[in-house]
């Protein structure tokens, strides 16, 4: 039981969109198949991972530290206590070997994307989802049915005027959305706030409407908007101010009564629990977005959900950033509140299997063994043709 090749590769998914922080004109993504010495229908069982956007791929960190370690990794320390299937646990200690504390930055995603594709590897040698694998393993035994998600978009990009933006709310809406998000802090408040008001006149009320700053503001313009926007009775007001300033958080929540999200750009267990311990984040309200596929991955998000009951959060509060199918299958198996989706940007990566359809605001998953890339035909082709699998 052993991983017998890593293969990485770097992938584009540029698009003129942008936000209020960046554009995403030169985007790209990494690619990782991991080929064990498991056989299955006469083919070895392969687990593939990727980053998920806005964090560019990782190809020098894989080459230069992560894959190295891991093909140094004795075969039989692969293995799980059992001997019948790998161990991610052991996989990621000997990937993060030498690694100091502190200084996650990037590296947690050149890890997230190797281990994602080792944990779609493991439910595929025991040859059940991915969800019902945490549920059975890491969870209570129960996994969800359905999935809340909601559909992300609303970026600004040249020559999209209001008409443009309520187009494209009432496609999410016709797709069976219930709850949308649109970018705000990219044009000025005057500006932002016609854009939500137009935004209204398709999804109606304002408790189906998200915005995301994208950690724009100082925190006199967040306070500004959040001033304008408490009125409304939004959905969530997210990531006002750098997602490292915790204090701003905090005061922030002082000035805003309603909900608040947080929490994508934190790539570790030790960065979560600043924001829980400083954050100002309210268990009754609140929601957290920390993306397993940019922090370390999942051995790294189950210590950060370990966490929450300390601090009076549970994983309904969790509604990860990312719109992918790994933060979908843990949604399930681990009883998190939701998850992303990306109806029409960052394809192939978002999105969920072909034949699976949002209804009134909610998704299933299929019965398809690890994560279920193999559902979703862009996206297995993309990656099998990215590393040559």
């Amino acid at each position: 039981m052993k991983i017998v090749e890593v293969r990485q590769a770097v992938v584009p998914i540029a698009s003129e969109i942008r936000n209020a922080y960046i554009d995403f004109s030169k985007m790209t993504a990494s690619v990782v198949a991991v080929i064990t010495d498991v056989v299955r229908d006469g083919k070895p069982v392969i687990g593939y991972g990727f980053n998920s956007n806005g964090r560019y791929a990782a190809a020098g960190l894989l080459a230069e530290r992560f894959l190295p370690r891991l093909e140094a990794m004795p075969a039989d320390a692969q293995a799980n206590a059992a001997g019948d299937n790998l161990d991610p646990r052991a996989i990621w200690g000997a990937m993060m070997a030498n690694e100091k504390p502190g200084g996650h930055g990037e590296r947690s995603v050149a890890v997230g994307v190797v281990d994602m594709a080792v944990w779609d590897a493991v439910a595929k040698i025991a040859g059940v989802p991915l969800y019902r694998y945490l549920a059975d393993n890491e969870g209570d035994g129960t996994a969800d049915d359905s999935v809340f998600v909601y559909a992300a978009g609303g970026y600004y990009y040249p020559g999209k005027d209001h008409t443009a933006l309520q187009d494209e709310m009432r496609r999410y809406r016709d797709l069976g959305y219930e709850v949308v998000k649109m970018k705000i802090g990219g044009a000025p408040l005057s500006e932002d706030l016609a854009r939500i008001d137009a935004a209204l006149e398709v999804v109606g009320e304002a408790r189906y409407l998200a915005v995301d700053a994208n950690g724009r503001f100082d925190l006199k313009t967040a306070i500004a908007y959040a001033k304008a926007l408490e009125p409304y009775g939004l959905f969530w007001y997210e990531e006002a101010g750098d997602p490292l300033d915790y204090a701003l958080q905090a005061e922030l929540a002082a000035h805003y009564g309603g909900p608040m999200a947080t929490g994508e750009n934190l790539f570790s267990h030790q960065d979560a629990r600043n924001l829980l311990r400083y954050g100002g984040m309210r268990p009754d309200r609140d929601w957290l977005q920390f993306d397993c596929a940019l922090s370390y991955g999942l051995v790294e998000y189950l210590r950060t959900l370990a966490l929450l009951p300390e601090y009076g959060f549970s994983t309904r509060n969790v509604c990860p950033h990312g719109g992918h199918q790994l933060s979908l299958n843990i949604a399930a198996g681990l009883h998190l509140g939701g998850n992303e989706s990306y109806p029409e940007v960052f394809a192939p990566f978002g999105g969920f299997a072909d034949d699976v359809r949002v209804e009134n605001g909610r998704v299933g998953l299929p019965d398809a063994p690890g994560i279920g890339f193999e559902t979703k035909s862009r996206l297995i082709a993309t990656m099998r043709e990215a590393t040559a699998t």
